[in-house]
C-alpha cells in the first residue's frame, strides 16, 4: 500500500499497525523524520521515503492500494493532470485509489475545496480511472472543531481492456 503525501505518517502508521505493508512518501523531510520517529517509538515496521508527488514512477514500484489523504486538494487545476498521471504510474491495473479531499459542499470549507465535478474530471475513464463512489465526509483540521467538509472518493484503476473500451 502507498500513502502518497503521508506527512507525519499517522494514516500509514495506523495501516502498518494492522499488519499491512505500507510505504509512506512525502516531499517534506521534516515530516518524514517525525513519521520515522513515531514508527520507532511505537515499534511499527514501516518504510518512509522522500518522493515528489509528480514523479511517483521514480519509486520503481506499483501498488494495489493507494491512499491520498489531503494531498489532491493542494494542487491547482493545472497541476492535477500531472499528479493523476503520476498516480497512474504507481497504481496497479484494477487497483484502488482512495482520496480524501476538502469539499466545496457545505459551510466553512477548508482551503482549496474541490467539487465532485473536478474529481470526476481528473479521474475519468479517458485517462484510465473509474470513480466507484464519492461520499460526503469530514477532514479533521486544527481550524475546524467538527472537521471541514470533505469528499471521500473510491477510485479504481481500469484494466487495459476496460480503458480501451472506455468502460
Amino acid at each position: 500500500m502507498l500513502d502518497a503525501g503521508c506527512g507525519t505518517g499517522e494514516n500509514a502508521l495506523h495501516l502498518a499497525s494492522l499488519g499491512l505493508p505500507v510505504l509512506g512518501v512525502d516531499v517534506a523531510g521534516t515530516a518524514l523524520a517525525m513519521a520515522r520517529e513515531k514508527a520507532a517509538h511505537r515499534g511499527i515496521q514501516i518504510e518512509f521515503t522522500a518522493a515528489d508527488a509528480f514523479q511517483l514512477e521514480r519509486l520503481g514500484r506499483t501498488f494495489q492500494t493507494v491512499l491520498d489523504c489531503g494531498l489532491f486538494h493542494t494542487f491547482d487545476r493545472d497541476e492535477r493532470p500531472r499528479y493523476v498521471e503520476s498516480l497512474a504510474a504507481v497504481t496497479e491495473r484494477d487497483g484502488t485509489l482512495y482520496v480524501l479531499c476538502f469539499s466545496d459542499d457545505g459551510t466553512d470549507p477548508g482551503p482549496h475545496p474541490v467539487s465532485q465535478d473536478e474529481l470526476r474530471a481528473a479521474f475519468d475513464s479517458g485517462n484510465g480511472w473509474n470513480i466507484a463512489a464519492i461520499e460526503a465526509d469530514r477532514i479533521q483540521t486544527r481550524y475546524h472543531d467538527a472537521g471541514a467538509p470533505a469528499w471521500f472518493a473510491t477510485i479504481r484503476r481500469l484494466s487495459i481492456g476496460a480503458r480501451a473500451f472506455g468502460s
